[in-house]
C-alpha cells in the first residue's frame, strides 16, 4: 500500500514528548518549534544533565527522566531511541498517557515493532528518512526533514484518525509522507540505508595505516556513513537480519561478477557493470 501526498499542514499540539534527544529527536525538536507548530515540546531521556543541556540549547521547553510523568501531559510521544527499545517504551507510555495520545517513532525498521505493537491502534509507525552521520543534540538541523519523504506503517488496527495525524506532523515539518506495509518498507530500507552502512563500514575496515594518507575524496565519500553510532547501527541490522542477508547476497553476486571479469580481463564486461552502475545511479537523481 502506497500513497504519496505532498507537504501542507498548519499542525498546532499543546504538548508533544520526544524520547530521546539525540540528532534525530533534536531535529524534530527544532523544526516543530521553528515552525511554531506546538505550545510546549517535552524532551526524555536517562541523562538529566544532557537533557538540561538541550533545554538550556532551546530545543525543549521541558525534561524528564520519568517516561510515565511525561506521558500523562502529552498530545503526542515521539520515540526516537533505538529500534530495539520503542516496542518496551510504547507500552510503558501507554499506561499513563491519554485515551486520544497519539504515539509513534522514527526507527528505521519497523515490522518487529509494528507486530510487538498491533493491538494498540494509536500506535502508528513512521520512518523520517533523514539523517547524518553525526551524532547528539548539538548537531539538530531544523531544515534535517525539509523536502524528504517519511514512510508511515499503519496496520489494519490502526486508528484512522490518528494515521492522518502522524502524517499531519511530518508534513508540518516539511516532509512528503508515504504509506507503506511494514515489511514492504523493511525490504526496501535494507537495500537503500541498512546494506550501504554496512557495506561502507565494510571497505573503511580495509584501510591500513600506511594507505591513510592516500585517502581521497572517493573513500571518504564511499564510507563517510560509517562514522555513525555502532550501537544504535548495531540494532538496526540486527533487526533487519532477513533482509539485510539477501543485500549482503546481491552485492556479493556483484562483486563476483567484477572478479571474474578482472581475472579473464574482459574489458567489454567490467565496462557494461560500470555504467550499468552509473545508470542506476543516474535514474535516482
Amino acid at each position: 500500500m502506497r500513497r504519496m501526498s505532498e507537504s501542507s499542514s498548519n499542525l498546532l499540539e499543546k504538548t508533544v514528548v520526544i524520547v530521546g534527544v539525540g540528532l534525530i529527536g533534536g531535529s524534530l525538536a527544532a523544526a516543530l518549534r521553528s515552525r511554531k507548530l506546538v505550545q510546549t515540546i517535552v524532551g526524555v531521556g536517562r541523562d538529566a544533565a544532557r537533557l538540561e543541556l538541550a533545554r538550556q540549547a532551546g530545543l525543549i521547553d521541558k525534561s524528564s527522566t520519568d517516561l510515565a510523568t511525561a506521558a500523562r501531559q502529552a498530545d503526542v510521544i515521539v520515540f526516537c531511541t533505538p529500534v530495539d527499545r520503542v516496542a518496551q517504551g510504547v507500552r510503558e507510555a501507554i499506561q499513563y498517557s491519554g485515551h486520544g495520545t497519539l504515539l509513534t517513532d522514527v526507527g528505521s525498521v519497523k515490522q518487529p515493532i509494528c507486530d510487538a505493537l498491533q493491538d494498540i491502534p494509536n500506535f502508528i509507525g513512521s520512518h523520517p528518512i533523514a539523517g547524518s552521520h553525526r551524532q547528539g543534540f548539538e548537531a539538530a538541523d531544523a531544515n534535517l526533514f525539509e523536502g524528504r519523504t517519511c514512510v508511515v506503517t499503519p496496520l489494519p488496527s490502526s486508528a484512522t484518525a490518528q494515521v492522518d495525524r502522524v502524517e499531519r506532523l511530518w508534513q508540518g515539518i516539511g516532509m512528503r509522507t508515504v504509506q507503506m506495509s511494514p515489511g514492504d518498507h523493511d525490504q526496501a530500507l535494507a537495500m537503500t540505508s541498512h546494506l550501504p552502512h554496512l557495506v561502507a563500514s565494510a571497505l573503511a575496515s580495509t584501510l591500513t595505516e600506511a594507505n591513510q594518507p592516500l585517502t581521497g575524496s572517493g573513500f571518504r565519500d564511499t564510507t563517510r556513513i560509517a562514522a555513525g553510532d555502532p550501537d544504535l547501527w548495531t540494532s538496526i541490522l540486527l533487526q533487519n537480519a532477513q533482509h539485510v542477508i539477501r543485500g549482503i547476497e546481491a552485492v556479493q553476486h556483484q562483486l563476483e561478477a567484477y572478479k571474474k571479469s578482472l581475472a579473464s580481463q574482459n574489458g567489454p564486461q567490467i565496462k557494461r557493470l560500470l555504467s550499468e552502475g552509473k545508470q542506476r545511479l543516474k535514474n535516482n537523481e
